[in-house]
């Protein structure tokens, strides 16, 4: 896979991670297209030089779900963080909120919530939709107590797909390590250090409480089991009721769809299609991003995901009608590489990358890029 601007972050992650964790990262549904296709999708975009403008100063500052960000980068919710370093989420959010963004918190985060929320970071906390609505109440719940005033939706994981390297790595389908699992996860004595210096058995901890089972892989089978695939509107109509902060819904790739979340009332979108790990084959969703923001038409903000390893990426996703974009892959590979430092470092790698396009392109702030548009680029 082309992780760009973060090759040599993920390579070190590679060495360190045992592969049950470093496939997790890396995989994808099915065949893998979707994936290819992200990245693929960017390939057919350039940013045109110009020259003769004032770039003294870059500001790279950013205003996306009624939020003020240092960078149009957000850091996406990512599930087990936790357990590819054991500066965890909380590292990762300490990372962003050095840096002035904003980070998602995933259901399947092993720091709960309530610890990532410590750090002082602006977090949005990521949420399912439960089969039991009172799980899904519980979370909004904490949420508020936490101090978080903004939930994201993920709309587009009614059922887990097949992802063969997860099935091959046996991931999520076993209740506890197998003894081939065990003897991969001993040669990586780095990682397995600080997984079990604290002497406890790692926990999914923002779940522990709606599940009896202990163990990473048992508490993630009984929670996604919980996971309503029946999810329709009528369900988005009732979370917009009862959640009073900003809801944003992730998973949005049709123009319909984007127009009819804007009518319940979503405050947000997430064009995403999951980094290529749900619908495969699917579009890219640079491809799509144009038509929804086109349907939606500036009523809300529009963010971009999956994808993203360059500076020139984020360039051609904001001039595309993107407020910001969002980063999983990336900062997952910091998380494993360096702890929160190497968070902190793909952050920086992608805000450097993002100012230099930016310079050259004669667009010394955001606003410039979403109102030169689609004419800052070129198209191969």
């Amino acid at each position: 896979m082309d992780d760009g601007a973060f090759a040599g972050l993920s390579e070190q992650a590679r060495h360190r991670l045992p592969r049950l964790f470093a496939d997790y990262i890396d995989g994808g549904a099915h065949g893998e297209r979707t994936m290819a296709r992200n990245r693929a999708a960017f390939a057919q975009w350039g940013v045109t030089p110009r020259g003769l403008r004032d770039v003294s100063a870059i500001n790279l500052t950013t205003q996306c779900f009624g939020r003020s960000w240092s960078l149009p980068v957000f850091v996406a919710p990512v599930g087990f963080a936790g357990m590819f370093h054991a500066h965890g989420e909380q590292g990762a959010a300490y990372a962003a909120h050095k840096r002035g963004v904003g980070m998602g918190v995933s259901t399947f985060s092993i720091a709960p919530m309530e610890k990532v929320a410590a750090t002082g970071a602006d977090l949005m906390a990521q949420i399912y939709v439960f089969r039991d609505r009172a799980l899904t109440r519980d979370m909004l719940d904490r949420a508020r107590a936490c101090g978080m005033d903004g939930i994201i939706l993920t709309i587009d994981t009614a059922i887990t797909p097949v992802r063969e390297r997860d099935v091959r790595n046996g991931f999520r389908h076993l209740a506890r390590p197998t003894a081939m699992q065990m003897a991969g996860l001993l040669r990586h004595p780095s990682w397995l250090y600080g997984q079990v210096r604290g002497g406890a058995m790692p926990n999914v901890g923002n779940i522990a409480a709606y599940t009896s089972s202990r163990g990473v892989m048992a508490q993630a089978r009984d929670v996604v089991a919980q996971i309503d695939a029946g999810l329709d509107w009528d369900d988005l109509a009732w979370l917009r009721a009862t959640w009073d902060g900003t809801l944003v819904v992730k998973g949005i790739m049709h123009p319909d769809d984007a127009l009819r979340a804007v009518q319940i009332g979503a405050d947000g979108l997430i064009v995403s299609n999951h980094g290529g790990r749900q619908m495969d084959p699917a579009p890219a969703t640079l491809d799509v991003l144009p038509l929804i923001a086109q349907a939606v038409g500036g009523q809300i903000d529009i963010m971009l995901d999956s994808g993203i390893r360059r500076g020139g990426d984020v360039v051609a996703a904001l001039a595309l009608g993107a407020s910001a974009v969002s980063i999983g892959r990336p900062w997952a590979w910091g998380l494993a590489a360096q702890g929160a430092r190497g968070v902190g470092l793909a952050l920086d790698t992608l805000a450097r990358e993002v100012a230099d396009v930016m310079a050259l392109a004669g667009l010394p702030d955001i606003a410039a890029v979403r109102n030169v548009g689609r004419n800052a680029l070129w198209q191969f």
